[in-house]
């Protein structure tokens, strides 16, 4: 989020914006209230009540004003439209400056393909709370070919990933409708908890236009995504990125992925903000006395990994 927050509060202040507002599932609460304090713009967040606390600690902690909602993302976005309507000299993020605001994901587009040597991957996996961040890697990848940075930028594959209790983006795809139909969000991923996507309907047409497809998972499946990405690469990553994991690892089982294919997975955020949803799932592999007999103990019943 930090991303688009940059694009959209720069453009925010060069239009002569004072006051920086949002409404959020968490990750764009912390960076609206870091970058206007830094801008020394008065803030105004806005979240479901509720959010992880460790994402309203580390929003509240830059002083800018919190306020926590009755009701899911959907009921706060409500709430924050109306708001944008009364208020005009507010910048709200994802209402009024929006335009702006979504236009800082094809930054995920850019990085990629400089990481790989100006080229661009065959297949990418995204995570879907409201469709933009993926609509703009694709326009990203799009523009990176028109001014001749990246050669293959139009035939990158696009794929999206949600969590299963909001997949209403990837309910349409496998229905092979065009409408998206609002959901309630119930899942662990609360940062893609968007049962109303605003995006969902260009999101389709994206991946339906590159070859690409959408999957789902269950929260289990998330969790199961995490450790894998952390076990495997060393990344502790959130319950979105678990997301994403867990639906590569379906559209590769399924043959939608080929084994060909260069594939990018977008994990974008860090485990420390949902560390609840690991639950009981790890812990410590033992607990000994101080004694080399109790570490030598452990070791012969093969409880060390």
């Amino acid at each position: 989020k930090d991303r688009v927050v940059s694009v959209a509060l720069t453009k925010a202040r060069e239009l002569g914006f004072k006051i920086a507002a949002c409404a959020s599932t968490g990750n764009l609460a912390n960076s609206v209230a870091a970058h206007a304090a830094r801008a020394g713009m008065k803030s105004y967040v806005f979240v479901p009540k509720d959010l992880e606390r460790v994402k309203i600690q580390t929003t509240a902690v830059f002083g800018g004003n919190l306020i926590a909602v009755e009701g899911n993302y959907d009921d706060v976005n409500r709430l924050c439209a109306e708001l944008a309507s009364e208020h005009g000299d507010w910048a709200f993020v994802n209402v009024n400056v929006r335009p702006y605001y979504s236009e800082g994901s094809k930054t995920l587009a850019f990085e990629v393909a400089e990481q790989l040597g100006w080229t661009t991957p065959d297949h990418v996996v995204v995570p879907i709370a409201s469709g933009s961040q993926l609509t703009k890697i694709h326009k990203g990848f799009h523009e990176l070919g028109l001014v001749g940075l990246a050669d293959g930028g139009d035939h990158v594959r696009i794929s999206g990933a949600q969590a299963a209790g909001c997949s209403p983006v990837a309910t349409a795809f496998a229905e092979g409708s065009d409408v998206v139909r609002p959901v309630r969000p119930d899942t662990i991923a609360k940062s893609l908890a968007i049962g109303n996507p605003a995006d969902g309907y260009y999101a389709l047409g994206v991946v339906r236009s590159t070859g690409g497809a959408i999957g789902s998972v269950t929260d289990d499946e998330i969790v199961e995504g995490m450790r894998l990405l952390a076990r495997t690469e060393g990344i502790f990553a959130e319950t979105a990125g678990g997301v994403t994991i867990a639906t590569l690892a379906k559209l590769a089982a399924s043959g939608v992925i080929r084994k060909d294919e260069r594939v990018v997975a977008y994990v974008t955020g860090t485990g420390l903000k949902t560390v609840e949803a690991l639950g009981d799932s790890v812990g410590p592999s033992a607990v000994i006395e101080p004694t080399l007999e109790a570490f030598a103990a452990i070791q012969q019943e093969g409880l060390m990994r």
